[in-house]
């Protein structure tokens, strides 16, 4: 790729920058480069999001990710913080912009937000055009023979998704970019300009153990999705629930700040199985990891067509439902304190890592809001906070999912155990030992149930309960048949 800092045509097109900072499969940006010379901008712009402004972990990914841009962009990408509804007319009327594009949001704050901004820029005479950059299908696109939303993911998915609509391919991208000149010492919105001026990390150096793991940006996303082809995606189906093995793409926190996009991904699903001589929904690994690809596009789904999901039960009878308030047990919980060896292995991974492991997330889940009948929204609160890949629509429809309380969710009484999933799915102990290290000595025979173990053999192992390793904090017995108490209070309100 080619570029320029000039550009002597009139059409000068500002690229506003959101959550898809790349340069490959970018819908907004190739129309503009098309069309001449661009302004490419990225403002962090959450003033209106509420409890719903970026947590801290993806804070430090997006410092990251913004760099890796800036980078393609050769030093050019404009990075500011305000109200972008105020920074974009006056970046439009200072550099003679004569149109603007985007990508689209689904966030219900965001929707707003840029109606509002399309209809100012609009009676400005500035053209206005937004893309599909980051879906597969876009919400409005599959409805019911009624006309009405889907509820439930086979018939989305399967009956009002694949049976009518083929992913678009994904484009190259752009093969030269103009760019329009900035001078950064005149105009008020550069007053503080610049990425580190953005303070995106954190000072107190906690998300140090994030990058060792990660690399940020678009060059990563396509190694990821490479490794993912080459060593797992032919195996998701058999490996995925395994957090000790690298079973899944860890393509999430790419694909939330459109370091990839969607259709990427997809059609590289299809090249790989191309390669095979195979159809990937004949095989059940890659049918497997596409229909994934599609809950994702049914959690975008249900958030545009319900947007009080993030705060609000999907199904109204959950709103009786008593939860109890136990801050000393959600700060267990939180700390990877539970007594509970998969359950704390899955926090601490999620504190240590930014991530965690899909199946170990339904695990923690399940036991938050079932065994200890703390409220799912404290949960969503906590991983959107901690999570690399925080997105409001997969956050929010996996909490209603797991409690029982959503849309095509799990029922409120399938409570996961988290002794025997511990044993199915870490039968040998590996995750837990990485992340749990106080129990690395303990046998598998007793590494999901320390206390099974006597405290003889405790001894032997350097661990006393209570002290060494906490008691479980709660008895999964009792609190199980608690739940289903209150299921049944909830039922009869």
């Amino acid at each position: 790729m080619t570029s320029d800092t000039t550009f002597s045509s009139t059409i000068k097109t500002l690229v506003w920058f959101r959550q898809d900072l790349r340069l490959h499969d970018n819908p907004a940006l190739i129309d503009a480069a098309n069309n001449g010379a661009i302004l490419p901008v990225y403002i962090l712009d959450d003033i209106n999001a509420e409890q719903w402004r970026m947590g801290a972990a993806s804070r430090s990914w997006l410092h990251h990710s913004l760099t890796a841009l800036n980078d393609k962009l050769q030093g050019n990408l404009l990075v500011l913080s305000g109200d972008a509804s105020t920074i974009i007319p006056e970046l439009c009327h200072d550099h003679a912009c004569t149109s603007v594009v985007w990508n689209r949001c689904y966030e219900p704050w965001r929707i707003k937000r840029d109606t509002n901004i399309k209809a100012s820029l609009k009676s400005h005479n500035i053209a206005v055009k937004s893309f599909n950059g980051s879906l597969l299908w876009e919400p409005t696109q599959v409805l019911k023979s009624d006309g009405t939303p889907y509820k439930v993911f086979t018939p989305y998915y399967r009956k009002g998704c694949l049976r009518q609509l083929e992913p678009r391919a994904p484009e190259p991208s752009p093969t030269a970019l103009q760019f329009i000149k900035v001078d950064k010492k005149y105009h008020s919105c550069v007053a503080h300009q610049g990425i580190n001026d953005l303070n995106l990390l954190s000072s107190l150096g906690w998300d140090k153990g994030f990058y060792p793991l990660w690399q940020p940006g678009e060059d990563g996303a396509e190694k990821q999705l490479l490794k993912f082809k080459q060593q797992s995606a032919f195996y998701y189906k058999d490996r995925r629930d395994f957090p000790s093995i690298t079973g899944t793409s860890h393509l999430s926190p790419h694909l939330h700040f459109g370091e990839i996009s969607i259709n990427r991904i997809w059609h590289g699903i299809f090249e790989a199985a191309q390669e095979q001589g195979i159809n990937p929904f004949d095989d059940s690994n890659l049918d497997c990891y596409l229909s994934e690809l599609g809950w994702r596009e049914f959690s975008y789904y249900l958030l545009y067509h319900f947007p009080y999901i993030p705060e609000q039960n999907h199904q109204p009878k959950f709103n009786a439902f008593p939860w109890q308030r136990d801050q000393q047990s959600l700060e267990r919980w939180q700390q990877g304190l539970t007594g509970y060896p998969i359950i704390d292995a899955g926090m601490r991974e999620l504190w240590q890592t930014g991530y965690m492991h899909n199946r170990v997330r339904m695990i923690v889940g399940s036991f938050l809001v079932k065994n200890l009948l703390i409220d799912w929204r404290e949960g969503e609160q906590w991983f959107w906070d901690c999570l690399l890949d925080a997105d409001l629509a997969s956050n929010a429809a996996s909490w209603q999912w797991v409690a029982g309380s959503g849309a095509d969710a799990s029922p409120y009484f399938r409570i996961f155990n988290p002794v025997t999933q511990g044993k199915k799915f870490d039968p040998e102990g590996e995750y837990v030992k990485r992340f749990v290290p106080e129990l690395s000595r303990l046998p598998k025979k007793y590494i999901h149930s320390p206390w099974e173990a006597s405290s003889s053999e405790l001894k032997l192992y350097g661990i006393t309960l209570g002290q060494s390793y906490p008691s479980p904090i709660v008895d999964l017995s009792t609190s199980r048949k608690r739940a289903l108490e209150a299921l049944e209070i909830c039922q009869n309100k």
